[in-house]
């Protein structure tokens, strides 16, 4: 028989239950602990009934008992807190405790994620509820959501979404980013950096599932410096059939996301402030080495050579990271030239055999004679180079090698960086070209900014190119580089006065597995 609403007790009403239950047996268990424990005493002639110190000691420890065992069983039962704070939200009672995420690192790194994701999920299932969903869109044809469900989701901070299976939004509430054009149709606001879009996944879905989840990180809602601009986590369930096919979910992390972009408006004013004093430099180097020729050794020639070199490259890294922001907004553009793969890597080969001697690295490059040129950026694709050697450098054991090798793949040249290194997890490959992206043990063990990989993505993808990795922890990482044939993209950049505007795509980016990113 079934327990209606003026039977049934509240759900928030069990934990405070549980906590008094737990309490009396927890004093009730220490004082038969500390009443054997005298009794010991006292028959072991230890302490005499009549002693002082006997029942200080007793009480000590039956105080003491209780408060480590209260503790204790506090802490362990704290899931069991939050699986009734995620039952009291899907069952609709009053609460001003807010449910609990399942997307919180804690949960995610201990397991209890999954936990959380599934009363959700079975909450959304029910049968038995009639739950109808708010009609919007002028075209839609669905029932319109009671008040108070609609009153719920327009106080909430997170924004939800409703898509039908034509993908016209027959839901959304006050939270999700929603532009209305002209013609009063509604669309999500959304920026998508890469072909891993909504609309790809839903096309993806209506192939190959029936049912599909999918989540997406760090995504904007309007260009940087636009006002009221907002980045979500993104979770996407598909039900293929169902009257609301689509339920997209988007958590507003706005003010964890943007301390990051705080940061790289610091980082390209700092860079922005040093490319003065660096110009100033290389002109002092060009003066000092045309009045000193006559009287210059070789091996002085030599050394300003390198000079000259390594500040030209400075500065080609200062306008790589101030063209960051320009990638944000889709406008970083470069002049692209027919090169050699061998001839860049030349500009740095003594830079990264220094850095790999020092750190007891040995590296081999080998690239061969007979490659194609390829259209590139000399500074950006050294730079790219430089980066990724390095980073093999830092993340190789003691004696490790570092192999570098190139070769011709359709259209393309891929060069392949591979180490036999730590390697990485699942769960930090899917992230690694974010920006300021850092795991936990590189940040801990290995100095750096998190930025590396994403201005090197930016550059390569300027380049009309792609970048990706494989890993395997314990086991080492092979990071690939693929850049465009130059008699490929010859008459694209003859016509476009060797711009890059015709090459740039934002169609190659898509996760195929937990250890294999291409962006």
């Amino acid at each position: 028989m079934a327990i209606d609403d003026r039977q049934r007790a509240p759900i928030r009403e069990f934990l405070p239950h549980l906590r008094r239950g737990v309490a009396w047996r927890i004093i009730l268990f220490q004082a038969i602990i500390s009443g054997l424990l005298a009794a010991a005493l006292i028959l072991t002639a230890t302490l005499p009934i009549e002693s002082t110190l006997l029942w200080i000691f007793t009480g000590a420890s039956f105080v003491v008992g209780i408060i480590f065992e209260l503790i204790l069983a506090f802490h362990i039962a704290r899931p069991t807190k939050y699986l009734l704070a995620a039952l009291t939200h899907v069952a609709g009672e009053p609460t001003t405790t807010t449910p609990p995420n399942p997307n919180d690192n804690r949960f995610i790194k201990n397991g209890f994620s999954d936990a959380l994701q599934t009363i959700y999920e079975l909450a959304g299932h029910d049968e038995t509820k009639t739950t109808t969903v708010a009609l919007t869109n002028k075209d839609a044809a669905v029932a319109p959501v009671s008040d108070p469900v609609k009153s719920a989701l327009n106080k909430t901070t997170c924004g939800f979404v409703v898509l039908n299976h034509d993908r016209k939004i027959t839901y959304h509430n006050k939270a999700a980013p929603i532009r209305i054009d002209s013609d009063d149709v509604e669309s999500l606001e959304l920026i998508f950096s890469g072909a891993d879009t909504i609309d790809s996944w839903l096309d993806e879905c209506e192939q190959n599932s029936v049912q599909a989840e999918h989540i997406w990180t760090r995504i904007p809602n309007r260009m940087p410096d636009a006002e009221d601009r907002r980045f979500f986590d993104i979770v996407a369930s598909y039900d293929k059939g169902s009257e609301n096919e689509t339920v997209l979910t988007l958590i507003d992390r706005t003010n964890l996301y943007e301390i990051g972009e705080q940061e790289l408006d610091f980082i390209a004013f700092a860079a922005h402030e040093l490319r003065g004093p660096i110009t100033v430099i290389r002109g002092y180097l060009d003066v000092l080495q045309d009045e000193l020729s006559a009287v210059l050794e070789p091996d002085q020639r030599e050394l300003f050579h390198r000079l000259t070199v390594s500040a030209n490259r400075l500065s080609g890294y200062i306008n790589n990271i101030l063209n960051t922001s320009k990638y944000d907004r889709r406008h970083l553009r470069v002049h692209l030239s027919e090169d050699k793969l061998a001839d860049i890597y030349d500009t740095i080969r003594d830079d990264m055999q220094l850095r790999a001697d020092s750190q007891g690295r040995v590296l081999s490059v080998n690239f061969p004679a007979d490659l194609p040129t390829i259209a590139a950026d000399r500074a950006s694709i050294s730079e790219v180079l430089g980066n990724l050697i390095d980073n093999a450098i830092k993340y190789s054991n003691e004696g490790g090698a570092i192999n570098v090798t190139a070769s011709v793949k359709g259209d393309f040249v891929e060069v392949a960086i591979e180490d036999f290194g730590i390697g990485m997890p699942g769960n930090v490959v899917s992230n690694l070209f974010q920006k300021f992206y850092r795991s936990h043990r590189s940040r801990e063990t290995v100095a750096g900014t998190g930025i590396g990989l994403y201005i090197s993505k930016g550059i390569i993808e300027s380049h009309g190119g792609n970048i990706s990795v494989r890993s395997e922890e314990g086991k080492g990482s092979t990071f690939t580089v693929a850049l465009p044939i130059y008699s490929t993209v010859a008459d694209k950049l003859i016509s476009g006065d060797n711009s890059n505007e015709g090459l740039i795509e934002h169609g190659n980016g898509w996760i195929k597995n937990h250890s294999m990113y291409r962006g």
